[in-house]
């Protein structure tokens, strides 16, 4: 069964006046007759020459499994990311993954924010540099001893991350957030600023960009592409799901910044009614009042004023 959709996939995505016997030869680097026994279904596809069909022609797996078990559904996942390089390339492969969704009429991004997400720490300033940092201190194994304060990313990776962030910008987008959801970035702030490895002066600083962050997200209450909700009940988990009119992708993390991608129409519909069932237990900040409003963003701004304080009174106290 597999066999035939992934040659029924492989077909539609051709020029109308290429040969299916031709393309798989050429993926497969055989001989024209052994593709057409494999065309014709005399001869299976191994495992092997599946994937390698698949990558050849960025064909999507996953979509093989829709008609078999719902319990099993393939997936793709990122590559690990060990260097300064691979980040960047992790910026370009998610660009050119959501792009194709993202650019449709009707498209929509809705993201279950268990810390603040990505997109928005990508601008180039300090507390996205820092951001970097961060990841890249925990993956890259000559991060260990370099300090924030010589870290100085390349002009590439910095455009590689605003090209991923401009594409978030004018979506039509739904968070689900918490006031735990910058939990981290305030304590990866704290952590590095006491480790020595971050001025006190550079962490005030990140704290002022936050707060700006924070900001910049509730003026978008604002816009009519953007929804922001506030649930209490449940543990925000970054999972994101893309809605094109012809196709969803449900992209699942798995470890920093690594994530797991799948296309299958029944796990996306099932992820679908979970995020909604999420959404009918929070509270659309958008149409909330002025009150509850300002209520959220208030325990988050004293959140990151209380980080301000401590920053500075450590600065103050410091007896050595």
């Amino acid at each position: 069964m597999y066999q035939t959709q992934l040659l029924k996939q492989l077909k539609n995505d051709l020029p109308s006046n290429a040969s299916l016997i031709e393309a798989v030869a050429t993926a497969l680097d055989i001989s024209y007759d052994a593709a057409h026994r494999r065309v014709s279904l005399k001869s299976k596809l191994s495992i092997d020459e599946s994937v390698l069909l698949a990558n050849y022609y960025n064909l999507s797996l996953d979509k093989l499994f829709e008609t078999s078990d719902l319990n099993v559904v393939a997936v793709e996942k990122t590559k690990h990311i060990e260097s300064e390089q691979e980040l960047q390339q992790y910026f370009i492969e998610s660009y050119e993954s959501l792009l194709p969704l993202l650019t449709q009429k009707d498209s929509s991004i809705l993201y279950s924010a268990k810390d603040i997400p990505l997109f928005y720490n990508l601008s180039g300033d300090t507390l996205s540099h820092f951001k970097y940092y961060v990841w890249l201190k925990l993956l890259d194994p000559s991060f260990a001893n370099k300090s924030f304060e010589n870290f100085a990313p390349k002009p590439t990776l910095i455009e590689a991350g605003k090209q991923l962030g401009g594409l978030y910008s004018d979506l039509n987008t739904s968070e689900i957030w918490d006031i735990t959801t910058v939990n981290s970035t305030l304590k990866q702030i704290h952590f590095y600023t006491q480790a020595a490895h971050v001025s006190s002066k550079t962490a005030l600083k990140m704290c002022l960009e936050l707060k700006q962050l924070i900001n910049h997200i509730e003026l978008k209450l604002t816009n009519t592409n953007f929804k922001l909700y506030y649930n209490e009940l449940h543990l925000m988990n970054n999972n994101v799901l893309v809605s094109a009119p012809n196709l969803q992708s449900l992209y699942v993390p798995f470890t920093l910044l690594s994530y797991y991608k799948t296309s299958n129409k029944y796990t996306c519909a099932e992820a679908e009614v979970f995020l909604n069932k999420q959404l009918q237990n929070s509270k659309l900040l958008n149409a909330a009042g002025e009150k509850e409003r300002n209520t959220f963003f208030n325990k988050i701004y004293s959140k990151i004023d209380a980080l301000f304080q401590l920053i500075e009174a450590t600065e103050v106290l410091d007896f050595e």
